[in-house]
């Protein structure tokens, strides 16, 4: 059948145009402005510093000799391996004390003693 015969089938191209329309919304590089030869460029300098860095810890953190009050902590270990661990206390800027909210009771079906 020659190619002038055969009737135009909107049916089959519609959807293809409807899908490449869909899918090229899906592109933002359009909107993506930037200055510079490519979106990955703009960091070298940074990228460069950051491969050539030997230890990119800080040197403080390296510090094994830590200051602490070597009665303090001796007390602490004690009172924990006893397991008489003293409670902390608050170090709120109010000096309000709260106490310690009780479980409610059941329901009795009478008035709560006071």
């Amino acid at each position: 059948m020659p190619r002038s015969d055969r009737p135009f089938r909107a049916g089959t191209i519609a959807p293809a145009l409807l899908m490449a329309a869909l899918l090229g919304a899906c592109s933002d590089i359009y909107y993506d402005r930037r200055e510079g030869v490519s979106f990955q460029a703009g960091n070298a300098v940074a990228s460069n510093v950051a491969v050539e860095t030997v230890d990119p810890w800080p040197t403080a953190a390296a510090n094994r000799k830590i200051a602490g009050n070597g009665q303090l902590v001796q007390g602490a270990i004690e009172r924990y391996r006893t397991n008489k661990v003293v409670p902390p206390q608050g170090t709120g800027t109010s000096s309000v004390k709260y106490a310690p909210s009780l479980a409610p009771q059941a329901a009795s079906g009478g008035a709560p003693n006071p």
